[in-house]
């Protein structure tokens, strides 16, 4: 069976892209606030394919493209397709599932990378 690209609506999109800079702009401004903890990480020691987003946007937003790269790639690719999204205003966008699968897997090699887990 063949998975087929999945068309979403764009507004719902740019309203979370939205809300994720302004979000990521205000997390920016606070000091030394404390990170969000991932729960698959605090329970069983392994991170997440999320993990370090919030760290990544963070960073980028106070111009530390390097730490932001390092914490997760997934961060710079998030604002980028926020920012793409807002500025391109499309209607609908199409979203491959075999594209989602790779991406989550990247990401969670990187973390478990990262983590020195392999």
């Amino acid at each position: 069976m063949i998975a087929r690209a999945h068309e979403l609506d764009a507004r719902e999109l740019r309203r979370a892209g939205t809300l994720m800079l302004g979000a990521g702009a205000a997390l920016a401004a606070l000091p030394g606030h404390e990170g969000v903890p991932c729960p698959l990480r605090t329970l069983t020691g392994i991170p997440c394919p999320l993990c370090g987003g919030t760290t990544s946007v963070e960073e980028a937003f106070r111009g530390h493209f390097g730490d932001s790269l390092a914490a997760s790639p997934l961060g710079l690719l998030a604002i980028v397709s926020a920012v793409l999204l807002i500025a391109l205003r499309p209607a609908r966008v199409r979203v491959s599932p075999f594209l989602v699968l790779a991406v989550a897997a990247g990401a969670w090699l990187f973390e478990l990378h990262r983590f020195s887990i392999i």
